[in-house]
């Protein structure tokens, strides 16, 4: 049956808008006859998520309510989701279901006790779908409380192939590569790249690529976990190979004051909006997204990526990240909440918003004709490929005080680099001081 709903997903998809239930997906989310299970009860989801992803996820909650008639009611928590749940928590307006972008906020939530384990629906479905690694991520202690929905490939530099066929570039292969044709793209008119320093959690994937390829996955590993210190040569290395691209005011579209003033849309728009300013924008696979849904570019001819290139002589980094569903103790309806993810899990649910763009799912299961264009295709093939060698996002490993939080941690002091690229040893020094308070907490 598993393998046949994969074969028949979009059309299935199909009926499972048009009808509701459906035999496809199974479980205890399927309708039986022209009862729905849920008919008349809410489900209350918490999530980073805005813009045109919320209204891709929203297309994915609908379908879950056309299967299972329960309704769903979404809150977007902007980047500081540990502090806005706790909070609800404490009020006593706990939300049922909660997207959690970051490994080291879901072990925090674990760690309190706020979280259910997943029923064994869930499990079979990771069991059968996804690669160990996902499972890992989203355990704590050996107990699954995670389900990895959506996935991000964090090692895609994109670019508006017009600007760099105007230029005369091709895609480059290394970091310094790289640096050397923005310069030939700046010198025929546009910056070389759009960057959203305004958003810290940008900045720490810029680091975390240079540092994966230039350091080692080895390296990586310990570091995530703070077995080594911030204060280690070879982030000194990597930072003073970040601050190659900060310091170059031809590099970066309003220089390193117009980048701390631009966030992540902006940054997108910077390159794929009506007005161009520059020619690449550093960050994952969800940019195709945001230039398809707000600035009508098609994907694969006005939008293009690159893999982030080899740095130092290392290998090209692979860096994922992912936003992972969670099923909160305290929520008012949690047999709602287990059902939504029991629905999210299966392929069916994945292919909702596969269709609607700007989205890869770490599911295996999911037909890679779910997605609409070849070169999303070519993304989730890459990570699904990349089994259990794919390294998570740094700062999502890390307590949410140091990796996750607007204005604090790393997200700042990235920042402040930025602004001021001059010193990197000094600000290796300051992110130890502030990982060391963090882990230790």
């Amino acid at each position: 049956m598993m393998r046949r709903c994969t074969t028949l997903l979009t059309s299935c998809t199909a009926l499972a808008l048009t009808f509701g239930a459906t035999a496809c997906g199974g479980g205890p989310v399927s309708a039986g006859g022209g009862d729905k299970p849920l008919s008349g009860q809410t489900v209350d989801v918490a999530g980073v998520w805005s813009g045109s992803e919320q209204k891709n996820f929203q297309k994915v909650l609908d379908a879950f309510t056309e299967k299972t008639g329960a309704k769903t009611q979404f809150t977007s928590t902007g980047d500081n989701v540990s502090t806005v749940v706790g909070s609800k928590i404490e009020g006593g307006n706990a939300p049922d279901v909660v997207m959690v972008p970051q490994v080291g906020v879901l072990q925090q939530f674990a760690k309190k006790g706020w979280l259910k384990p997943l029923s064994k629906t869930t499990q079979q479905s990771v069991d059968a779908g996804y690669a160990s690694v996902w499972k890992n991520y989203g355990s704590v202690d050996g107990t699954l409380y995670g389900l990895y929905f959506k996935a991000a490939h964090k090692s895609t530099v994109w670019y508006s192939p017009a600007a760099l066929d105007q230029a005369g570039v091709k895609p480059p292969t290394t970091y310094d590569a790289m640096l050397k044709a923005g310069h030939t793209v700046s010198d025929s008119g546009l910056a070389a790249f759009s960057v959203a320093g305004q958003d810290g959690w940008t900045l720490t994937d810029w680091f975390e690529n240079i540092y994966l390829s230039q350091a080692g996955p080895e390296k990586y590993d310990a570091l995530a976990a703070h077995k080594i210190k911030w204060t280690d040569p070879t982030v000194v290395d990597a930072l003073t190979t970040l601050g190659k691209l900060f310091k170059d005011k031809q590099l970066i579209a309003g220089g390193r004051k117009g980048a701390l003033n631009t966030d992540f849309p902006g940054s997108v728009e910077k390159v794929f909006g009506p007005k161009a300013e520059a020619g690449m924008v550093y960050e994952g696979d969800f940019v195709a997204g945001v230039a398809k849904d707000q600035f009508g570019r098609k994907i694969g001819q006005d939008a293009d990526f690159f893999p982030f290139p080899a740095v130092g002589g290392g290998k090209a980094p692979v860096v994922s990240g992912g936003d992972a569903a969670v099923v909160l103790k305290d929520g008012k309806n949690q047999k709602a909440g287990m059902a939504l993810l029991e629905y999210l899990a299966t392929p069916e649910a994945s292919a909702v918003w596969a269709k609607a763009g700007g989205f890869l799912s770490p599911n295996k299961k999911l037909a890679l004709t779910s997605y609409g264009d070849d070169v999303t295709r070519e993304t989730a093939k890459s990570l699904v490929a990349a089994g259990d060698s794919v390294r998570f996002d740094m700062s999502d490993q890390a307590p949410a005080a140091f990796g996750g939080t607007k204005g604090a941690g790393e997200w700042k002091l990235l920042q402040d680099f930025l602004r001021d690229p001059s010193d990197p040893k000094g600000t290796a020094a300051k992110l130890e001081n502030a990982a060391a308070k963090a882990y230790q907490d």
